[in-house]
C-alpha cells in the first residue's frame, strides 16, 4: 500500500470540512426557513443538504453535533462581546449599558431560528443544554467580578448581594431579549435595550444603600 501524501492528506481535510460545511449550511437554512428544530429529521437534513446517511455520520455523530457546530459563529461573537462588558468606559453607565444590549439584540435576530433551535433542543438534548448554558454561565461570571469590582470601588451599595443580582440580571435578562424578539418586530428595539440597561445599571450597579447598609 502507497503512504498517503501530504497534498492526499490535505485534499481529504479540504473534502471533509466542505462536507461539514454543507450540513451545516443545509441545517441553517431549514431553521432560518421557519422550521421547528423538533421537526427537522436526519434525512430532511441530507436531503437539503444532497448528502448520504453514510456520509452525514462520518463526519457529525447526530443532529444535536451539527446544532453546536452550527452556534459557533455566532457563539463567538457572543463571547467577544461579553468580554467587553463593563460599566464604565468612554460612555458611562447606562448608556454604556443600552449600546451593548441593543449589539445583543442585533445579533440575537440575526441567528434567531439558531437561538430559537438551540433553547427549545437544551431542554432533552444534554450537549445542547451545556453549550447554552456554558455561555450564560461564562457571562453570569463575568457580570460578578465586575459587581464584585464596583462594590470594592464603593461604586456599588455594600448591601448588594453580588452573587444574586449577576444571577438574576443575567439569566433573567437572556430570557427578556428571547421574549421581546418573538413578540417585537425590531421597532422597539431601542427602547427595549435603554430599559434594560437602566434596570441594570439602577438596579444592582447604582442602587441606593438600603437602611440596613447604613446601620452596619
Amino acid at each position: 500500500m502507497r503512504p498517503v501524501t501530504r497534498r492526499q492528506a490535505d485534499h481529504h481535510a479540504a473534502r471533509s470540512a466542505a462536507t461539514r460545511a454543507q450540513v451545516i449550511s443545509a441545517l441553517q437554512r431549514l431553521l432560518d426557513s421557519g422550521e421547528a428544530y423538533s421537526e427537522i429529521s436526519v434525512q430532511r437534513i441530507l436531503e437539503e443538504a444532497g448528502v448520504s446517511r453514510a456520509t452525514f455520520y462520518a463526519h457529525f455523530p447526530g443532529k444535536p453535533d451539527v446544532l453546536v457546530c452550527l452556534t459557533d459563529d455566532l457563539r463567538a461573537s457572543l463571547l467577544a462581546l461579553a468580554r467587553l462588558w463593563e460599566p464604565a468606559g468612554e460612555v458611562e453607565g447606562a448608556e454604556r449599558f443600552a449600546g451593548f444590549f441593543e449589539e445583543v439584540i442585533k445579533i440575537h435576530r440575526a441567528h434567531q431560528g439558531v437561538l430559537t433551535a438551540v433553547r427549545e433542543a437544551a431542554a432533552y438534548e444534554s450537549a445542547v443544554g451545556d453549550f447554552y448554558t456554558a455561555d450564560l454561565e461564562g457571562f453570569d461570571e463575568t457580570v460578578l467580578r465586575t459587581l464584585l469590582s464596583e462594590q470594592a470601588a464603593g461604586s456599588a451599595p455594600a448591601d448588594l448581594d453580588a452573587v444574586a443580582a449577576s444571577r438574576i440580571i443575567v439569566w433573567g435578562g437572556a430570557q427578556a431579549i428571547a421574549h421581546h424578539i418573538r413578540v417585537d418586530d425590531g421597532s422597539g428595539d431601542t427602547v427595549f435595550a435603554r430599559e434594560l440597561a437602566r434596570i441594570w445599571w439602577y438596579g444592582a450597579y447604582r442602587r441606593p444603600a438600603g437602611p440596613a447598609a447604613s446601620e452596619r
